[in-house]
């Protein structure tokens, strides 16, 4: 399922700038994936860094320089309680939002939202810009 996630983001935002992954945690494949097959910048965050190449920030009181400039703002199982944050953030610097929540989580009740079945990846998606549809 994780190939496909990163498969589906490699292949619509090929031509990004710059994407940024919402608290990282200790699950790295993603963002390292993107790494290895995307030349721009690949931006981490997390409150709680468990690594020195992840930015901290928290995106509850976020700093919008980490994000401003990218095609695309990510998040992998973030807690409810984030979502809004998240979409508050992508949508004030004009990128498109992928979350993926746990199967057993409500997701926002933001009709702006479309749920993808990208092969084995399920997640939800909203575009703010041009890049992707």
């Amino acid at each position: 399922m994780w190939k496909d996630f990163s498969e589906y983001i490699i292949t619509n935002y090929k031509d990004a700038s710059k994407i940024v992954e919402v608290g990282m945690g200790n699950f790295p494949r993603v963002a390292l994936t993107l790494q290895e097959h995307l030349n721009m910048d690949i931006i981490m965050t997390d409150i709680k860094p468990y690594h020195p190449t992840v930015t901290v920030d928290d995106i509850n009181d976020p700093d919008l320089e980490i994000y401003r400039g990218a095609s695309l703002i990510y998040s992998i199982r973030p807690p409810e309680e984030l979502q809004k944050p998240i979409k508050t953030v992508a949508d004030t610097v004009g990128a498109d939002i992928i979350i993926k929540p746990f199967l057993t989580e409500s997701f926002l009740n933001d009709k702006k939202f479309k749920l993808i079945n990208y092969k084995t990846a399920i997640f939800y998606k909203k575009c703010n810009n041009e890049m992707a549809d």
